[in-house]
């Protein structure tokens, strides 16, 4: 996947992770749970993003280093 579609599923995640949040301000105490279970999976899925656009631009990086010697 390029650098520009993670960085777009990345702002994905970050939007999901927001509402969720946003969302368990007014979940009733009897849905918590299931909100902030839905909350961890999208956190997670925003830290896997990250860590791929991460490894990502330092790969690109090295290449572009390594090109010019």
């Amino acid at each position: 996947m390029s650098i520009k579609l993670l960085a777009i599923e990345l702002y994905r995640a970050q939007q999901n992770v927001d509402h969720i949040e946003a969302q368990l301000e007014v979940t009733p105490l009897n849905a918590l749970e299931v909100v902030r279970e839905e909350l961890r999976q999208a956190q997670a899925e925003l830290q896997q993003l990250r860590k791929m656009l991460d490894d990502k631009k330092v790969s690109s990086s090295l290449k572009t280093h390594s090109r010019l010697y």
